[in-house]
C-alpha cells in the first residue's frame, strides 16, 4: 500500500479559504506547496514566490514542485481577487487585471502542470469559482464574469483530460468569512454618479453578507472530501442554503422574474 503523501499545489494559500484549504490537507498526509506573492511561514504548507500575472514566475513555481516531487497529485486554483463597481463605470484596465487573475492565471497554471499530469496518467484538478458565476449580480458584474468562465473552461477541460486518468472539479463557494474586502478592487463613484446610491447600498449589503458566511474551514473540510472520491462531481456549489438553491432557483424561473427577486434583494428599482 503505498503511503507517501499526495502532492498537492495550491494558489492563493496564504490567507483566506487558501489558507484553511492547505490547513485540513496538511491534517492529513498531504505535502501542500502553497504559492503567493508575499512570503509566509506556515506549518501547514512550504510557500512558493508565484504572481498569477507574471507566466515565468509559474513557470518556476511549477518546476520548483516537479524537482522536487517529480509529480503534482492534486492542482486547486483557488487565487482571486474581487472586484466590485458598475459595468459603465468600471475602469477596463481594472477589468482586465481581474481577468488576467481569475480567468486568465488560472489558465496559465493549469497548462504548466497538465503535462505533467498526462505522463502520470493522474491528476485531480479543482477550480474555485463562485455561485457568483450562475448569476450577473449588480455591482459585481466582473466579477461574475471571471467565475463563470472558469466554471465553463472547466466543463470543457473535464471532457478533454477524462481519457488521461485525470479528473476536474468545479467548487462554487458562496459567501466566506475572509479577508476578501480587503484585496477588493473598488471602482470609486462620486455622488454626481447615477449609480450612488445603489452602488452604496449593495456594497454595504456585499460587506454584511461576508461578515455572515461559512467559516472557512467548512471548505476546507468540503475540498479534502472530493480528493478521497474515486469519481467527484463536476461541480460543488458550496454555502449558506439560500446561496446554493440560487442556481437552481433561476433556471426554474423566467429570465426576468428572477431578475426582480434579485433587485428586490439588493432594493434597486
Amino acid at each position: 500500500m503505498n503511503t507517501s503523501p499526495k502532492i498537492v499545489f495550491l494558489t492563493g494559500a496564504t490567507g483566506g479559504l487558501g489558507s484553511a484549504i492547505a490547513s485540513f490537507l496538511s491534517q492529513h498526509n498531504y505535502k501542500v506547496y502553497g504559492t503567493g506573492r508575499k512570503k509566509i511561514d506556515s506549518d501547514n504548507f512550504e510557500w512558493i514566490p508565484m504572481d498569477l500575472t507574471d507566466r515565468d514566475t509559474v513557470q518556476n513555481a511549477v518546476d520548483y514542485v516537479l524537482k522536487k516531487e517529480k509529480r503534482i497529485d492534486i492542482l486547486i486554483n483557488n487565487a482571486g481577487i474581487g472586484i466590485t463597481g458598475s459595468v459603465e463605470e468600471t475602469g477596463l484596465n481594472d477589468i482586465r487585471r481581474v481577468f488576467e487573475v481569475n480567468f486568465f492565471g488560472l489558465l496559465d497554471v493549469i497548462q504548466h502542470v497538465l503535462p505533467v499530469m498526462r505522463q502520470q496518467k493522474s491528476g485531480l484538478i479543482i477550480n474555485v469559482s463562485s455561485i457568483a458565476g450562475y448569476t450577473g449580480l449588480p455591482f459585481r458584474g466582473v466579477y461574475s464574469a471571471t467565475k463563470a468562465s472558469v466554471m465553463r473552461i472547466s466543463e470543457a477541460l473535464s471532457s478533454e483530460v477524462k481519457q488521461f486518468g485525470i479528473k476536474v472539479v468545479d467548487v462554487a463557494p458562496g459567501d466566506f468569512k475572509t479577508n476578501i474586502a480587503q484585496g477588493r478592487i473598488y471602482t470609486g463613484l462620486s455622488p454626481e454618479s447615477p449609480y450612488f446610491d445603489d452602488y452604496q447600498r449593495v456594497l454595504r449589503m456585499i460587506d454584511d453578507e461576508v461578515n455572515n458566511g461559512l467559516e472557512p474551514d467548512v471548505l476546507g473540510q468540503k475540498i479534502y472530501r472530493m480528493t478521497t472520491i474515486t469519481s467527484p462531481k463536476l461541480r460543488y456549489n458550496i454555502g449558506l442554503f439560500l446561496q446554493r438553491m440560487t442556481p437552481y432557483i433561476k433556471c426554474i424561473l423566467p429570465g426576468r422574474f428572477f431578475e426582480k427577486l434579485i433587485n428586490k434583494h439588493y432594493k434597486m428599482k
